[in-house]
Parts: C-alpha cells; sequence; structure tokens
C-alpha cells in the first residue's frame, strides 16, 4: 500500500487531532495541553518517545525493521499565536486571546499522520526515523533548545537529513506544493534604539537637547543606507515598527525610542547590517551632540534549503502528486523560521503546502490574521509526503 493510501486511512483521526489542537492552542514553549494530545495520538504505535526538559517538546523514534541504517527527521512546530480568533469554525480556539493562526494544528495533525503511516510500513525501513514536535516557533525558538537537548541526535546517531512543512492560509490555491533553493526564508533580527537627550520647556529647545528630530533623522537614514550600501539582488529589508517618544506636545522630553525588525537572506548581508546600522545611530547621534543607546539582537538565522534535498523532494511531489501540483518560487520569502536552526546542521528542505479554505487565494486572509482559516482536508496529502520523503530518502542512502 502507498503512503497515499496509508495517509488517507488516517484522515478522520487527523483531522479530529487537527480540531482538538486548534480548540486548545498554546503559547511560547510551554505546552501542556498540546504535549499531551500529541502523546495520546502516539499512544500505541512503536515508538521510543522522549519529552523536552527546558519545553513542552516529544521527540519520538521509530527503528526501523531492515536494521541500522540511515536517519531522517521530520519536524512540525506545536505553538499557537496570542491572536483573538474571528472565524466561525466550529471547533474555534477555547483559550481566550489564543489561536492557531499560523497553521501550526495542522503541522501537528500531519506529522502524527506520517508517523502512522510509517509505523504501518516499519518492516520495509532500512532506518530510522525522528519525530520532532517543536514548540516556541513563535517566540523564543524551541528548535534550538531542542537541538541542545540532543534532537539531532535521538536516534543514536546523527540525522543524516530532515523534512519540514508549512501550511499557508492564503496566496496559492489549495493543495499547491511550493518551495526553492537555496535562501528560501529571511534572517530576522531586532533593531533596538533610544536617543538620550536633555528634557526643556517646548518653547525653548536650544536649552535642551531634542532627541525626536535626531531619532527621525535616523530612521529615514537606515532606510537610505540600504539603498546606497546594499546589493540590490541580497536585500536587506528594514521596517520599523514602533517609535515611542514623549507626553505632551509642548514638552521636549529626555528620550525618544524605536524598534525596528531587521530582514536578510545571506549571512554576509546580515553580518554587514548588523556593523553598518550600529555605525549609522551612533554616528548621527553624535554629530547632534547626543547620546544613544543601540542593542543589534540577532534572531533566527536564514532558512537555506540544499539543493540536492530541494531537488529530492521536488522530484518526490511530483511523482506522487503530479507536476501541476508543485510551484518553485522565484524569490525567498520575507518570513522568518527557527526550521533554520535545523538546516543549519544538517542537510535537508522546507516545503510550503496550501491549505487555503476559499476559492480566491489572492482574496483569503493570511496566516498570523485572526481570520485566517485553513482546509484540513490537506492533512493527508502532508503526512503522505512527509513520510514518502523519509521512505525514499532511507532507501537512497546507504547505512
Amino acid at each position: 500500500m502507498s503512503t497515499r493510501e496509508l495517509a488517507e486511512q488516517f484522515r478522520e483521526e487527523i483531522v479530529t487531532l487537527r480540531r482538538a489542537l486548534h480548540q486548545v492552542p498554546e503559547y511560547d514553549l510551554d505546552l501542556p495541553k498540546t504535549q499531551q494530545l500529541v502523546l495520546d495520538a502516539l499512544e500505541g504505535l512503536p515508538l521510543e518517545i522522549t519529552l523536552g526538559k527546558e519545553l513542552s517538546s516529544v521527540t519520538a523514534v521509530l527503528r526501523g525493521g531492515g536494521g541500522p541504517g540511515p536517519v531522517v527527521l521530520l519536524r512540525g512546530d506545536m505553538d499557537a499565536l496570542p491572536v483573538t480568533e474571528r472565524t466561525d469554525v466550529p471547533f474555534a480556539s477555547q483559550h481566550p486571546g489564543m489561536m492557531h493562526a499560523c497553521g501550526h494544528d495542522l503541522h501537528v495533525a500531519g506529522l502524527v499522520g506520517a508517523a502512522k503511516v510509517l509505523c504501518a510500513m516499519r518492516d520495509e525501513l532500512p532506518g530510522d526515523v525522528v519525530f520532532m514536535f517543536q514548540p516556541g516557533e513563535e517566540t523564543t525558538g524551541g528548535a534550538p533548545i531542542m537541538i541542545r537537548e540532543g534532537v539531532l541526535d535521538a536516534a543514536g546517531r546523527r540525522a543524516d537529513a530532515a523534512y519540514g512543512l508549512h501550511v499557508g492560509s492564503s496566496s496559492q490555491p489549495l493543495g499547491m506544493w511550493s518551495s526553492r533553493p537555496g535562501s528560501f526564508m529571511a534572517a530576522a533580527d531586532q533593531l533596538s534604539v533610544r536617543v538620550v537627550g536633555a528634557g526643556t520647556h517646548g518653547s525653548t529647545p536650544y536649552r535642551g537637547k531634542d532627541p525626536i528630530p535626531v531619532l527621525c533623522e535616523i530612521v529615514t537614514a537606515l532606510q537610505m543606507m540600504i539603498t546606497r550600501q546594499f546589493d540590490v539582488f541580497d536585500p536587506v529589508v528594514l521596517t520599523v515598527g514602533r517609535i515611542a517618544g514623549g507626553t505632551k506636545e509642548n514638552i521636549i522630553p529626555d528620550d525618544a525610542f524605536f524598534d525596528a525588525t531587521v530582514r536578510t537572506f545571506s549571512e554576509a548581508a546580515r553580518a554587514k547590517i548588523q556593523q553598518a546600522s550600529i555605525q549609522l545611530v551612533e554616528g548621527l547621534a553624535a554629530a547632534h551632540g547626543l547620546q544613544v543607546e543601540a542593542d543589534y539582537r540577532v534572531g533566527y538565522p536564514v532558512t537555506v534549503n540544499d539543493e540536492a534535498e530541494y531537488n529530492f523532494a521536488r522530484e518526490t511531489i511530483v511523482d506522487v502528486f503530479g507536476p501541476d501540483r508543485f510551484r518553485e518560487r522565484p524569490n525567498p520569502r520575507c518570513g522568518a523560521e527557527d526550521m533554520s536552526f535545523v538546516l543549519n546542521e544538517i542537510p535537508g528542505v522546507y516545503l510550503n503546502l496550501s491549505a487555503c479554505a476559499f476559492p480566491d487565494p489572492d482574496a483569503a486572509a493570511d496566516n498570523h490574521s485572526p481570520l485566517a482559516n485553513f482546509d484540513d482536508s490537506v492533512l493527508p496529502d502532508g503526512a503522505a509526503l512527509l513520510a514518502e520523503l523519509a521512505v525514499r530518502r532511507l532507501r537512497r542512502t546507504p547505512a
């Protein structure tokens, strides 16, 4: 029986699981209800299960019946977002202010489905599979914690390849797969700046040091710097999302602040913007005789798909689902992913699968929206592909 046929047999189970998960969204690293639902779904399967120490992770190892061999890791993230759901689905969130607005409930259910499929094929597997159920993708980064706790070596030896998928609620027709080789998603860092001046009355600015116009000049200068110092074909996206300063129109404050997100697609551009942004901020503040506190915080790295693994995954999708179900993305995506930490350690590929629930994908609400709606009819396909990638990769790689 094929992976698609097996996955179809588990359709009702994994759809039911997804909807149960959707009702109890949990945030960050501590996901006790989510973890228990995963453990209940895996109960009775021939898996070696360990739980995280610093987070509510689940790591499950399937030993193939074909003896020791290569190892494949399959990953699904589990956490939700601090979003108040505004959909009308009958299984909407029961946790006020929390929602699975990014589709991680589908990721968990799909990975459980893949585990069920592969357990049914256990005797045919010439190697082992590690199932990585990971909290904290939306926040502090659960992947590096799980790596530190040994997920990449959970089978007793380092995984040879890693695969994961992310569902989308818009932009692509339902059931469409997409990805690209090389840089697939951006690195995401944060720049925080405090300009320190000296407060005074608004009628006599010369008696103080006004931080607000200096802060504004820094914001516009950063945009100019990007257009003049960075290669347009290795882009940098710097967006100031928060500015704060002052209490009243006729009072010059002591200080002013901004926070920005910085997105890059190569480690070279990332290193350059980190140095250049701090240099610019400090230089402009000094030119006006003001002090500045600038903090550049490094976040998730660039998500890079190994070219050979990407070609393998694309060929597998085309073979299993047909050529009309795959699109190669011409450009990387500006979103960031902590699957990047896994792919920095072992070769692999990250894929997108459209779960758009609306006829017009361009009119549908995006991931992270309180109106985001995901069609869980794609769950068997997601489970089947993860399982198929594992089977083919294990058979391809010698022990």
